[in-house]
Parts: structure tokens; C-alpha cells; sequence
């Protein structure tokens, strides 16, 4: 046979002799090799119904998916494909200071006026989701779990904006974004991602009367249509095929998933180290103490206040000496301070965006006037990393981790508070085409510094409130300036489910509210619920009143006390969950309990892993909750009192101040430590105790055995 006939494609190679040779690279490491004849005098035999099959039409464009003989899902059904070519301007506009009153190639909103270089580039695309009804995903928005039907209403945004107090039940875009999809149904579980960083509207609309599926259109302003169905069938299945497209959720830190104590702001050292004693004084466990803008020197970053910090080391070395850490914020606005010399080798060294005729660009942030970095450019990247070592991050040791913040970005003088969208960054890009990822691209930028300053040896630590794709691989975040109220509470599951169902497990809500002051029996309800879930930190602004657990009474200093111990205790399940990155760590009930339709639309209880059922306390003054425990062959028992429920209804539970309503699956077996210590370092000095929870009716409560691994 000769080569000369072999022809390579993108999608692969083919060879053509009097066999036809075909070869294509299939993913996750599969190769697929065909040989049929050329010209066979009748078509051979090929295998059908086992492999997904997907049917194109030409005119107009349609592309259909199928599977088991059904159309799962259509792209283009109803003719919406959208797709604007980049031009040049026309002369009168680049001659003259002509007004465009169709907006095409400039759009004023209130002050500001967006200058569009190309024009008008927006993409679009509608897919139907046949026999789908419960579609979910799409975060971040403070809303329900299950998606809404946006037909005559607003759609979800997927804009990356600082909005503080954000309104609950909301389709508006918050802090980040993540433009994935998911579908669900008793037998069949699919996935869409929208591959694009720009401003991204979608609506959702239910299917004709009588016929079960969703329609759904994507519409971004600029970027590529790269769209990716992941079609499961299983709920495991799409999120394993997801993440190996953008990747799976850091191992974090042991430490990182103990309790993390903020305020913006601690006053200086001494009040630094009189939170810490408190906590020692009180029996509280604590892990990390945190340092928020007023820590530095006139909000420059990487920089210590020279009054109130002057010993930064000194109180590095006191919280080490108790195995605790310090988390401090670096944000990515740059004061403009030509005295600095950060700032003035940011500059000098092309680091920051520029605006749209080419100048360093300027904004105003807490600092004032200032630049911003310009993370899209590995350049910047990797010269932002190099700031983290110990030789020019000056007070820093190897305890110090960080918090990115205000990375939207947040410019509180522009459009929406955040960047205009024709700033430029490396490349000659638009903000406009990559706005979504510039707080991901800090974020990786300040874990690579972490890394690097280890040598590679330790774990990093950073949590950041913006967001897209593929910050699970980085590391944790949270959901932003919300407020101490109840709705706030209640609206902090859905937010955190969605999160999970997007790859991004390791997140949390900050306890008692950002804003506000929580009553007493709120701030007990917050910590229950906080302890139930990945990212577990208090935090508070300046204007509230200083929120301590001890500052409230022994009621409620004891509360906190059993809700943040238990916390510890069962940081084995949940350290092991993290290690387990293809589950989800947090998952809705239905990804557990795919057919029970029940399930579908709940968001007020979810599962810890596959062995444990919460179902915080969210409502004031209650004396019972109602809490479903599905499978009616399954088996439940209450942490609390061991016990026993048969799945496959609702349990009416009794609750007092001090109930966390919390169930372990029959089943299942759940590692904890029998005692806790004052952090995660004196956590691992206590036995292992197993709780084993039979499968089947015993009248004995589960059983524990405890494994010493104290040494000596």
C-alpha cells in the first residue's frame, strides 16, 4: 500500500488503498480505528444504537443527537443561529464624530460610552432539551436551584459584577460565572457548556403543552459558538465528563476546612491576638484569622501598615506556635502611586490594561486612583507570582495564604461598576471578549505564586469571589457581600448547590450575614448551617457590631461551640470527599436519587457526600422542621440520637436552638475524630471512631468502633 492517498484532518486521518483506513483520536484516550473497502459492492455491516449518533442538516443548519433511537437533543431547531463578522469601521465613523443611533458600532449607558472596534460580534445558538423539564446550573445567581422559566422575563446573566447587597430571587449576574447547564430527568442526566468568557444571556422555555423538554438560548456578545454536550447518561457521568474538560476541584489544605475567623477590619496585632485567645478561652476550635484592606499600608497590596502592624513576622510566629494560619487580601486594583515601587514596575514593565487608545488605564477602587493588572497575560501572571516570595513579599511566611477580592473587576467610577468593555489587554483583546475571566486569571495567578514560594511542596490556600470554568482547579470561593437576614440564609443552599453541580464544591457563604447585624438566634442557625458546608468562614464589615461567638451569651457561645466542634469531628468524611474529586461534595438529593422525582425541586436540604443528609434550620422561632429522606428501601439514622427512619417520606423532627438536623445513609460509613483540640493540627492527635450504619431494620442503634492512631 502506499501513503500517498493518506489524508489528515482535524478530526483524523484517513487512508485510501482498496481499504479504506480511517483513524480518529476520540477523547479521554480512546484511538478509533475503521477498515471498510473502498468501493464495496454493497455497503457492509455497522454496528448500530451502541455508539451516540448525531444527524446534520445543511439547510437550514440543524444538528440533532441521538441516542437509543430517541433525539435527546437539537441544536438550531428553531433557525436562531446567530453570528456577526468582525469589520472594520466605516471611514464617517473613523473621520468624523458621527453618532451611531443603532448602537452598532458605539453604545452610551448613562456616562460612559462603549467604543465596539469590530462592530457588532455576538453569538448565538438555541438547543431543545427533549423530555428535560428540570434544568439547573448557570451560576452565579442568588435564586432557586431549579432553573426558571424566563419567558416573559428576564433571562440569566452571566456578567461578572461587584454588587453588594445583592437582591435575592434574581436572575442578574453576581460575582462569577460558570456556563454550564445541566439537565436532569429519572433516566438520563445531560450536560451543555457554553464556551465563551463575554457578557452570555440565556433564557429557558418550557415545550409546548403536553410535550416534556426545555428550550434554551445562548446569546454572548462576542467570542466563538464552542458549545459541549455532555451526555451523561448518569449525573456522575456528566460531571466526570465535565471535569475532565476544565478540571477537577483542588485537594485543599487540611487546615482550610476548619473554621476561618474574618472581619473587616481587625484594628491591629494586639487585636489580632486577643481574638485568638478568645477562641483558646472559650473552647472554640479555629483554624486561620483573617486581615482584610486595612492591613496594609494606604490599601497598597503586598505591603504592611507600619502603625498597627509593625511586627507582621512576630504575629505570623505567634499563630504558628499554635498551628494556626493568616489569611490577608490582595486585590487586583493598583494604587496609582508613582512613589511605590510596585506600582511604578507594573507599569514600566506593560502590566496593566490599557484603555482603548492605548494608555495605562485608570479606575478608582478603595486605594482611589488606580491600574489595574492585566492577568489575562501569562507575562503578568507568572511576574505577579514572583511578588509572593518571601524575599519581596516582605512580613510574609510560609503561614500567610490569600484572599483575592474585588476581582470582577470592581471600578467603582465604571460602567456597572466594573471595566469598560473596549479596555485592551495583551494580545490587542477587548475587555468585552474576556470579562468573565479576569478574576480566574488572578486567581491562578495567586495560587502559582503560593506554589512557587514552596518550592512546590505545599498546598496553596486562596479564595477568590470571582469566578468561571475552571476555578474549581484553584481553589475556593464564596458568595459574596450578603446580608444577615433570613432570606439571606435560606438563599445561601441554592447558591451553593448550583455551585456544586458546576465543579466548584469548595464554597461558602459568610456566616451571620456581611451586612447587618444577625440576631442571636440567626447567628446559631448561620454557624449550624455554615459547619454543613465546604467553605466555613465568619466574616462581618466594619459599620456592624463586632460578631465573636462569645459576645452573645453563654446560650449561644455554647451553640456555636457544638456547631463548630462538630465540624471538626467529621473533617476525615469531609477531608476524604475532597480527595474523592470525581464526586460531588455537596450534592443536590436528586444527583443521589435520580428517580425520585421529589427530589427534583428541592434546594432547602442536600446530601454531604453519598452518606449524609442535611437539612439546616433556616426559618426563625420553629420548633419542628420537616425533613424528606428519600428511598424507600433506604434507611436513615439521626447523628443526634441514632434513631432509625425508613426512606420514602417526609420525617416531622422536633428542634430546639441546639437541633442540626443531620442523617447518616444505611449503608454507609462515616469517619470522624473523637475529639477536636483547639485546630486541624490538634484534631489529628484524637482517635478515628467509624460510625457504621446498617443497610437493613436491627433495633440496635450504628455502631462506632474506635481506631487509635495516637503514636507512642
Amino acid at each position: 500500500a502506499s501513503l500517498d492517498t493518506l489524508a489528515l484532518t482535524e478530526r483524523g486521518a484517513s487512508l485510501e488503498e482498496r481499504l479504506l483506513l480511517q483513524i480518529w483520536a476520540v477523547q479521554n484516550g480512546t484511538v478509533r480505528v475503521a477498515i471498510d473497502e473502498l468501493q464495496p459492492i454493497k455497503p457492509r455491516y455497522k454496528v448500530v444504537d451502541v455508539l451516540h449518533q448525531v444527524r446534520v442538516s445543511a439547510s437550514p443548519f440543524c444538528l440533532e443527537v441521538v441516542c437509543e433511537e430517541e433525539v435527546i437533543v437539537t441544536l438550531n431547531p428553531k433557525g436562531r443561529l446567530c453570528f456577526e463578522t468582525l469589520q472594520d469601521p466605516p471611514s464617517s465613523l473613523i473621520s468624523q464624530d458621527e453618532e451611531d443611533p443603532l448602537g452598532l458600532w458605539q453604545e452610551n449607558f448613562k456616562q460612559f460610552r462603549d467604543i465596539k472596534a469590530n462592530g457588532p460580534s455576538s453569538v448565538g445558538i438555541d438547543l431543545s432539551l427533549h423530555g428535560f423539564t428540570n434544568v439547573y446550573g448557570l451560576p452565579e445567581h442568588a435564586d432557586s436551584l431549579r432553573l426558571k422559566d424566563t419567558s416573559g422575563s428576564e433571562p440569566y446573566r452571566l456578567y461578572n459584577l461587584d454588587v453588594f447587597g445583592y437582591k435575592i430571587n434574581r436572575r442578574l449576574g453576581l460575582y462569577g460565572s460558570v456556563p454550564l447547564l445541566v439537565a436532569h430527568k429519572p433516566d438520563r442526566t445531560l450536560g451543555v457548556f457554553w464556551l465563551n468568557a463575554s457578557e452570555t444571556l440565556v433564557d429557558l422555555h418550557a415545550g409546548m403543552e403536553k410535550i416534556p423538554e426545555t428550550n434554551v438560548s445562548w446569546v454572548s456578545e462576542s467570542g466563538q459558538i464552542d458549545c459541549f454536550l455532555l451526555l451523561g447518561p448518569s449525573p456522575a457521568q456528566v460531571f466526570s465528563q465535565y471535569a475532565q474538560l476544565t478540571g477537577y476541584q483542588a485537594l485543599p489544605p487540611l487546615f482550610s476546612l476548619g473554621y476561618h475567623q474574618c472581619r473587616w477590619s481587625y484594628d491591629d496585632e494586639e487585636d489580632v491576638k486577643s481574638v485568638d485567645a478568645g477562641f483558646d478561652l472559650h473552647a472554640i476550635p479555629y483554624d486561620v484569622i483573617w486581615l482584610d484592606i486595612d492591613h496594609t499600608e494606604r490599601k497598597r497590596y503586598f505591603t504592611w501598615d507600619s502603625k498597627l502592624f509593625p511586627n507582621p513576622i512576630d504575629m505570623q510566629l505567634h499563630l504558628q506556635r499554635k498551628k494556626r494560619k493568616l489569611v490577608v487580601i490582595n486585590d487586583p486594583h493598583i494604587k496609582a502611586d508613582p512613589h511605590w515601587p510596585f506600582f511604578f514596575a507594573a507599569r514600566d514593565g506593560h502590566h496593566f490594561v490599557n484603555d482603548r487608545d492605548g494608555n495605562v488605564y485608570y479606575g478608582t477602587c478603595w486605594p482611589g486612583n488606580s491600574c489595574y493588572l492585566d492577568f489575562s497575560s501569562s507575562r503578568t501572571r507568572s511576574w505577579y507570582a514572583s511578588q509572593f516570595s518571601f524575599d519581596k513579599y516582605k512580613g510574609s511566611t510560609e503561614s500567610l495564604f490569600v484572599w483575592n477580592d474585588m476581582n470582577e473587576p470592581s471600578v467603582f467610577n465604571g460602567p456597572e461598576q466594573t471595566m469598560p468593555k473596549d479596555a485592551v489587554h495583551c494580545g490587542g483583546w477587548e475587555h468585552r471578549d474576556l470579562h468573565n475571566l479576569y478574576g480566574f486569571f488572578q486567581h491562578m495567578a495567586t495560587v502559582e505564586g503560593l506554589i512557587t514560594r514552596s518550592g512546590g511542596l505545599e498546598r496553596p490556600f486562596v479564595l477568590s469571589r470571582s469566578f468561571f470554568a475552571g476555578s474549581q482547579r484553584m481553589g475556593a470561593i464564596w458568595t459574596g457581600d450578603n446580608i444577615a437576614t433570613w432570606e439571606y440564609l435560606k438563599i445561601s443552599i441554592p447558591m451553593l448547590l448550583s455551585l456544586s453541580i458546576t465543579g466548584i464544591h469548595f464554597s461558602g457563604a459568610d456566616v451571620g450575614g456581611f451586612w447587618q447585624d444577625p440576631d442571636p438566634e440567626l447567628l446559631v442557625r448561620w454557624y449550624q448551617a455554615g459547619a454543613l458546608q465546604p467553605f466555613f468562614r465568619g466574616h462581618s464589615a466594619k459599620q456592624t457590631k463586632r460578631r465573636e461567638p462569645w459576645l452573645f451569651g453563654d446560650t449561644v457561645t455554647s451553640a456555636v461551640r457544638s456547631a463548630i466542634q462538630q465540624r471538626y469531628y467529621l473533617l476525615p468524611y469531609w477531608y476524604t470527599l475532597f480527595h474523592l474529586a470525581h464526586t460531588s461534595a455537596l450534592p443536590p438529593l436528586w444527583v443521589e436519587f435520580p428517580k425520585e422525582t421529589e427530589t427534583f425541586i428541592m434546594d432547602n436540604q442536600y446530601m454531604i457526600g453519598s452518606a449524609l443528609l442535611a437539612c439546616p434550620v433556616t426559618d426563625p422561632g420553629v420548633t419542628e422542621v420537616k425533613v424528606f429522606l428519600p428511598g424507600s428501601d433506604e434507611l436513615w439514622y439521626n447523628v443526634s440520637s441514632g434513631e432509625q427512619h425508613r426512606g420514602g417520606g417526609t420525617l416531622t423532627l422536633p428542634v430546639t436552638l441546639e437541633t442540626v438536623p443531620l442523617f447518616q445513609r444505611g449503608g454507609t460509613v462515616v469517619s470522624r475524630r473523637t475529639g477536636c483540640g483547639s485546630c486541624t493540627a490538634e484534631l489529628q492527635l484524637h482517635p478515628f471512631t467509624l460510625t457504621v450504619a446498617l443497610a437493613s431494620e436491627v433495633t440496635t442503634l450504628p455502631g462506632q468502633i474506635m481506631i487509635n492512631t495516637k503514636k507512642g
